[in-house]
């Protein structure tokens, strides 16, 4: 007999939480590391090296981090999480970048999704007990975006990406089962 697993309220809000607390160190950490890295290396190779190599590396391994210790959960479930550490994050980086850095909002609006899209890719690996491949998927969409953002490069190429990630979220979602997972 399957045994089915809905995230209660708590745990919804708990993983939401998450990925707005997370967000904090990394905004804070990655924005002066740049002008860190200027003591190495040339201001654009530094710029390059922390928001497209070593930010998505980093952010994409925080986000899925609370979600190794879950226990009991259904991929479906896990994939939810993930998405909501994902939007925790996506939420607290636009107010950031908006509020704090001026940025105009509708250029951050499509982060929010895009975090949660990328965090719930990886959850998807992490229920199938193969999450390299999946956090590497979401590194590249993530690497892809920022570098075409220091490059300052045309808005299509980033709904390019954008969409491919969202579509690839969505598919993932549509494959994941309410079985819970046995570890």
């Amino acid at each position: 007999m399957s045994r089915f697993h809905k995230p209660s309220l708590g745990e919804m809000l708990f993983f939401l939480g998450s990925g707005v607390i997370v967000s904090i160190p990394m905004a804070l950490f990655f924005e002066p590391s740049a002008s860190f890295l200027t003591n190495f290396f040339p201001a654009f190779e530094a710029e390059i090296l922390s928001v497209a190599v070593l930010a998505p590396i980093v952010e994409e391994f925080a986000k899925a981090y609370p979600l190794f210790y879950r226990h009991g959960e259904s991929q479906k479930s896990l994939f939810t999480m993930g998405l909501l550490v994902g939007l925790g994050f996506g939420i607290t980086e636009f107010f950031a970048y908006v509020l704090l850095l001026g940025v105009p909002w509708y250029v951050r609006l499509p982060g929010i999704g895009f975090h949660a899209a990328l965090t719930s890719i990886v959850a998807y690996g992490i229920a199938l007990k193969h999450s390299a491949p999946f956090y590497l998927m979401a590194v590249f969409f993530h690497s892809s975006v920022n570098f075409l953002a220091v490059l300052e490069m045309p808005v299509v190429l980033y709904a390019i990406i954008l969409a491919t990630a969202f579509s690839l979220a969505f598919l993932l979602y549509s494959k994941a089962s309410e079985q819970v997972i046995d570890y």
